[in-house]
């Protein structure tokens, strides 16, 4: 790869959806296309945006207050039919946290209101009496790859998987999408929604680099091997968040 290449990338309510650092993994993006000569174009998109379709590889929505979270679904409708094409058309997409909730088909909060989702991923939520809160640990599966991945989590919904799309992996630590099932958060074809914050993408390099290497397959119509980067200083951050993790169960 070279810089002549580059990964365009839309950035979906930023200043509202960016609770417990989850701008950070823009900055890995970023980063890790730099360390490979990649360029990365970002388009930020806030209330009454229109997403210009065909524009864009990857997609990124973060977590955020309920207050926020409830703004943002009423202006994503808009976006939806573009969002929901990018998805079939192979882009890379990746919600957290408020941003899987908002994914689904509906999200029913804590005072019975029902908010629409953008119905990309198969699964819909509704509001628990009470947090799920802490370090979390799953094993992951993308793509026949399978890895640990660590994070944080903090929500009240309790989210449930349709028929159509996959956890992201099974709980080894912590509570997951709805404390009970063992799953943590979802997948289908090149669209992960996960509750995992942290932010999650500085401890689980990986899943980085599944994201962009999708992203570079949407733009330039072909698969694409990433160079192997020195990952020393984010396993030792996956490893100490880990070990957090198991000393609290």
């Amino acid at each position: 790869m070279s810089a002549t290449h580059t990964v365009r990338l839309c950035h979906l309510y930023p200043q509202l959806m960016n609770i417990y650092a989850d701008r950070g993994n823009i900055a890995v993006f970023r980063q890790r296309l730099a360390w490979r000569d990649i360029g990365l174009e970002i388009t930020e998109i806030g209330l009454g945006d229109v997403i210009e379709p065909v524009q864009h590889d990857l997609y990124y929505l973060g977590g955020g207050q309920d207050r926020d979270q409830n703004l943002v679904a009423k202006d994503l409708i808009a976006n939806a039919a573009t969002l929901q094409a990018a998805a079939n058309a192979g882009a890379a997409q990746l919600y957290v946290c408020g941003g899987i909730q908002l994914a689904g088909h509906s999200y029913v909060t804590a005072d019975g209101t029902e908010l629409a989702g953008l119905g990309i991923l198969d699964l819909t939520t509704e509001a628990g009496g009470s947090r799920l809160i802490g370090d979390l640990i799953i094993d992951a599966t993308v793509e026949g790859m399978s890895q640990r991945v660590v994070g944080y989590e903090n929500h009240v919904g309790r989210t449930h998987l349709g028929p159509n799309c996959e956890p992201l992996g099974q709980v080894v630590s912590g509570h997951g999408n709805d404390g009970e099932s063992g799953h943590e958060g979802a997948i289908l074809n090149h669209v992960i929604g996960t509750y995992l914050h942290g932010p999650l993408l500085p401890k689980n390099p990986w899943l980085a680099d599944i994201l962009l290497a999708w992203a570079l397959e949407h733009r330039y119509k072909k698969e694409v091997a990433l160079r192997p980067l020195d990952d020393l200083v984010e396993a030792r951050a996956h490893d100490i968040a880990s070990a957090r993790a198991s000393i609290k169960r």
